[in-house]
């Protein structure tokens, strides 16, 4: 399995609250940049496929006023996983392919310096204890209203409405691996409110023990877990 560690540099030390809508840009920009195809496939709502990557971000020194994250230098790293081994190397080359290239930022401007491919070893427990690296949002519809129901780690059901969200991503991604037994477990867990595109919704941070097969850990190791993965939320990192 492979973890991306990419470094940005940006003109001044700060960045936009919502800064995960800014990294959905920037990979919008970097698979459109390699190819049309990638882009298409990722990003076309008419046939888009189900997106089985994730990230978190690393923000040094962050200081949270109004709408603007003022940061203690100019730097700042996202850590970027995919459970597709074919399309991580894709990734790889696109990222390659923004290297030093200034990329717009709202009275400011980024630039990818630096890529580094690293090594995670694979999940051979069925119970592990995993620290979020990004909000893990979970998410159950209401046909019946027609509106979404976010749940906290302290919700009855939390960890139900999570299994769902797991079973649906497993089924669209066709993958054949069994997902009964899974289940979450706060540990330290805590709750925190996120800002995606312009809603603001529940979210949980924190340490959890995951329960479930080799295989679908692993997949969710590097796919993430929960609702809006590939917007930087549902990462975790492995404790215990």
């Amino acid at each position: 399995m492979i973890q991306l560690s990419l470094e940005f540099q940006l003109e001044k030390p700060q960045l936009p609250l919502e800064y995960e809508r800014l990294m959905v840009s920037f990979l919008k920009a970097a698979s459109r940049n390699y190819s049309e195809d990638m882009f298409e496939r990722l990003y076309n709502k008419e046939h888009s496929i189900i997106k089985s990557f994730t990230f978190s971000t690393y923000l040094p020194g962050a200081v949270f006023k109004g709408d603007t994250i003022f940061l203690r230098d100019n730097r700042f790293k996202v850590f970027f996983t995919d459970a597709d081994m074919g399309q991580i190397i894709e990734w790889f080359n696109a990222f390659q392919l923004m290297r030093y290239k200034q990329y717009p930022v709202s009275g400011n401007s980024m630039k990818l310096i630096s890529i580094r491919s690293n090594n995670r070893k694979d999940i051979v427990d069925d119970e592990i204890i995993v620290k979020m690296q990004s909000p893990l949002i979970v998410r159950r519809h209401d046909s019946v209203t027609n509106k979404d129901i976010y749940y906290t780690y302290a919700d009855e059901g939390f960890s139900k409405a999570l299994c769902e969200n797991v079973e649906i991503f497993i089924q669209k991604m066709e993958i054949g691996v069994d997902t009964e037994g899974l289940s979450i477990e706060p540990v330290k867990a805590r709750k925190v409110v996120v800002n995606c595109f312009g809603r603001k919704v529940d979210a949980n941070l924190g340490i959890y023990k995951l329960r479930g097969n080799c295989e679908l850990l692993n997949i969710l190791y590097q796919a993430g877990m929960g609702a809006r993965r590939s917007e930087g939320h549902g990462k975790f990192e492995i404790l215990l």
